[in-house]
């Protein structure tokens, strides 16, 4: 495919299957866990701004500070006259920008700091056994809160403009420019591993009893299952998948900004795995790239360049009530009618009402 697109459309095609990443951390957290979490852009914020801490100190803006350390631009703009061209000296809080001169050190925190933030996060409250809307709650208003101190702290974080000119990732001295093949490869193979990691974790004991916390949560305490160490795990593994696709982001697009953490973009993403189907790992991360395909077509047109959002929007009230399953679930219903048209008199398998749990509690323990 990249061989017959230009390089605009394939940057923005990297960019939508970092969004399908992020529709795929929602259904790992909602729906297998049923974690609703509106405060997903806390996570792939802190991912996106811990790759761009380090790829702005790789720019050439930077670079060209006359002193022998990088310095953000932004920083000499907020500084005082005649103040050392150091970034020790620059701004209060400036020395948080030191580790991040190392390029690894930028990558690896991308995905530890949202892994860290987020297992904190849930083991307040799995542990207190909060759950439902008061778990939706709590993240929102995390995501929220976290927005405003990275445009409060405008000296160390640039405020609202965020952090823009950015430097190329450079792996073995090979540069990834963001409109080139290697970028969209890079991409897609981080979308490809994740997928294929996420859908072995919940095919092993460990999802299927994942599975009875979500369905009835009591009934697997009472078989003996740690129900608060299950979902603060696949919480944090979530996280982990959303600051890696934040950290892809800004290789992809060079910035990073406060929008990432904006409720609407959480709660896009929650659109993204409604519509591609939240019991699916794979129908929402196509549910994601299909809804921002529409977006960027919709938006474009002069018709319908104000009206796009209307129409998205119902497009998701279409889904959840006449699909609730989302996509996905339309196109098992389909195959099974083939299936049965097929074989047509091939008998029906009984329903069965085990549970989750007591499936898990049937197979030998690890």
């Amino acid at each position: 495919m990249p061989l017959f697109i230009d390089a605009f459309w394939l940057n923005r095609i990297a960019k939508y299957l970092v969004y399908g990443m992020l529709g795929l951390a929602i259904a790992l957290s909602w729906g297998y866990a049923g974690i609703l979490n509106l405060g997903q852009g806390l996570f792939f914020g802190f991912g996106a701004y811990m790759a761009a801490m380090s790829l702005k100190l790789q720019s050439y803006t930077s670079l060209q500070q006359g002193s022998d350390k990088p310095i953000p631009d932004f920083m000499l703009w907020n500084a005082e006259p005649n103040a050392p061209t150091d970034l020790c000296c620059i701004n209060e809080g400036s020395f948080l920008w030191l580790p991040f001169q190392a390029q690894w050190f930028g990558m690896a925190m991308a995905i530890l700091a949202p892994t860290l933030i987020a297992y904190l996060v849930g083991s307040a409250i799995f542990r207190l056994r909060i759950s439902g809307v008061y778990v939706a709650i709590i993240t929102l208003a995390l995501v929220l809160l976290t927005r405003l101190l990275i445009i409060d702290a405008q000296p160390v974080t640039n405020g609202f403009n965020g952090l823009t000119d950015l430097g190329w990732l450079t792996i073995g001295g090979f540069e990834f420019d963001p409109y080139m093949t290697q970028t969209y490869y890079l991409v897609a193979a981080g979308m490809v591993v994740v997928l294929l990691a996420t859908r072995l974790l919940v095919a092993t004991r460990a999802g299927l009893i994942l599975q009875s916390t979500r369905d009835d949560p009591n009934r697997a305490r009472y078989l003996g299952y740690n129900v608060a160490a299950y979902q603060v795990f696949f919480f944090t593994v979530s996280a982990a998948i959303a600051g890696f696709a934040g950290m892809l982001y800004v290789i992809a697009a060079e910035f990073a900004s406060p929008t990432f953490m904006d409720l609407t973009f959480s709660i896009s993403m929650v659109v993204w795995a409604a519509v591609g189907g939240r019991a699916s790992l794979l129908g929402a991360c196509i549910g994601a790239i299909l809804i921002n395909t529409i977006e960027a077509s919709v938006s474009e047109s002069e018709m319908l360049q104000e009206g796009w959002k209307l129409i998205i929007g119902f497009l998701f009230v279409l889904v959840v009530l006449f699909m609730p399953r989302g996509l996905a679930g339309l196109v098992n219903d389909m195959l099974d009618r083939i299936e049965a048209m097929l074989k047509p008199g091939a008998a029906r398998p009984p329903a069965t009402t085990k549970t989750a749990a007591a499936t898990a509690a049937e197979k030998p323990g690890e």
